[in-house]
């Protein structure tokens, strides 16, 4: 089974049209700056996170080598969500590795059990070339639910066994 790299790739297909209209680079910006100044708001160079809920303090943060089990939803600026596990009923299970860097930064702080608010920059995303719903330039703004994580299964050799001698 191929995992696409981007979370949002495997998404773009049932996304809602009207995410397919430019973004302002004005209103994302905007965005980021009052976003930032909010209240219980963390500003990582490039990133934004709120805290919602926390998981046990014990718990241990995801590595990057490793497969992570959310429940998420995405959304734009200007609130349109463009995909929602949450509304699906169902979390996913994704490789860390390649999801977009802001999936990565964040989830790496994140440990089972935090839900998190976060502000992902264009250049931290999909950069000026946007991904399907997703115009160029978009700040994304994720509720991201941390369920569990495990190490990435490594897949299996592809060598060819020897033949036994005759």
């Amino acid at each position: 089974k191929q995992m696409l790299a981007p979370v949002l790739i495997a998404l773009a297909a049932i996304a809602l049209p009207t995410a397919a209209s430019a973004q302002a680079p004005d209103a994302n910006a905007a965005y980021l700056q009052k976003n930032a100044k909010k209240k219980g708001v963390v500003t990582l160079p490039g990133l934004q996170y709120e805290i919602v809920k926390s998981g046990p303090a014990d718990g241990v943060p995801p590595k990057l080598s490793d497969d992570v089990t959310v429940h998420y939803e995405g959304k734009l600026v200007d609130g349109t969500i463009f995909d929602s596990s949450f509304a699906k009923g169902e979390p996913v299970t994704f490789p860390l590795r390649p999801l977009i860097p802001g999936w990565g930064t964040a989830l790496r702080l994140m440990r089972p059990g935090d839900e998190w608010i976060i502000s992902v920059p264009a250049e931290m995303a999909y950069g000026a070339a946007g991904v399907g719903p997703i115009p160029a330039g978009s700040v994304l703004i994720f509720r991201i639910q941390l369920i569990s994580h495990k190490p990435t299964p490594k897949p299996a050799s592809l060598s060819r066994t020897a033949a036994p001698p005759s």
